[in-house]
């Protein structure tokens, strides 16, 4: 009888409906997750609220290769991601970093907070006007920081302060134009590394942070954001040789466009 139940659930996880609602729960999910990580910070409970964000940025990673996995890919799945990664991503860490200590800095720090929205926003369009004609290597880099990457980033400060309790991290000018900086590099043109060309290594990656996250999980994380800030020079030497190659005839194809759904924006 359990076996026949079996069978049943999974015939009806195969059915479209099924199909697309599964990778957009996820994606509701880490809405959820975004939005609880402000109600951290209104309370004064910042761990909680980086937390909150990481996990949501997580879970966006998730619900793209879900889709893929079990053929959801939908249009209203790529825009439900866009309007998620906004709040999760944009507006969440903004909220975050202005009431830890941004508005100390007062009509600086709101206004630095509102910017790095803003640039998440304008990412975020950008990068859904190239789902239908994808760059160059799209599948490779991408071109500016992704939203959940910048998230992270802005977040250090914060991250940091949290592992050595140093005032010197929470300087409220500091941090403001620290998310200037941020939102400019998520609008940029600089490429950067997208982790879904690279299956295997994310994955032992993403096993070790694990391990060091239950240890020290602030130092972990701080770890893995300098990593990546020390990648931005290689990928902008990589992203050039291979535009190189390409404008020389040399046959270097870029790989196949992600589909609707199969995106980390």
């Amino acid at each position: 009888m359990k076996h026949r139940t079996g069978i049943r659930l999974l015939a009806r996880a195969r059915t479209p409906g099924v199909r697309l609602l599964i990778p957009n729960l996820i994606t509701i999910m880490a809405l959820c997750c975004g939005l609880t990580g402000i109600r951290f910070a209104i309370q004064d409970q910042w761990g909680l609220a980086v937390g909150a964000i990481v996990v949501a940025a997580i879970l966006d990673g998730f619900d793209g290769q879900v889709a893929r996995l079990i053929k959801g890919q939908s249009r209203f799945g790529a825009e439900l991601d866009s309007f998620s990664d906004f709040v999760c991503f944009g507006v969440a860490p903004a909220m975050v970093l202005f009431l830890w200590t941004a508005h100390d800095a007062r009509g600086l720090g709101w206004a630095c907070a509102l910017f790095f929205a803003i640039c998440a926003a304008l990412r975020l369009a950008r990068f859904n006007l190239t789902i239908d004609n994808p760059p160059m290597f799209a599948s490779r880099f991408f071109i500016g920081a992704s939203a959940p990457a910048a998230a992270c980033i802005g977040l250090l400060p914060l991250i940091l302060n949290l592992e050595t309790d140093r005032s010197a991290f929470a300087n409220p000018v500091a941090v403001s134009l620290w998310m200037v900086l941020i939102g400019l590099f998520m609008v940029s043109s600089i490429p950067t590394y997208a982790l879904k060309g690279w299956k295997l290594p994310v994955i032992l990656v993403v096993g070790l942070v694990a391990t060091g996250v239950l240890g020290a999980p602030w130092m972990t994380l701080a770890g893995c954001i300098l990593i990546y800030l020390a990648t931005i020079p290689l990928s902008f030497l990589s992203y050039r040789k291979l535009t190189a190659a390409v404008l020389k005839g040399t046959d270097v194809s870029p790989p196949a466009a992600d589909k609707p759904g199969e995106r980390i924006a």
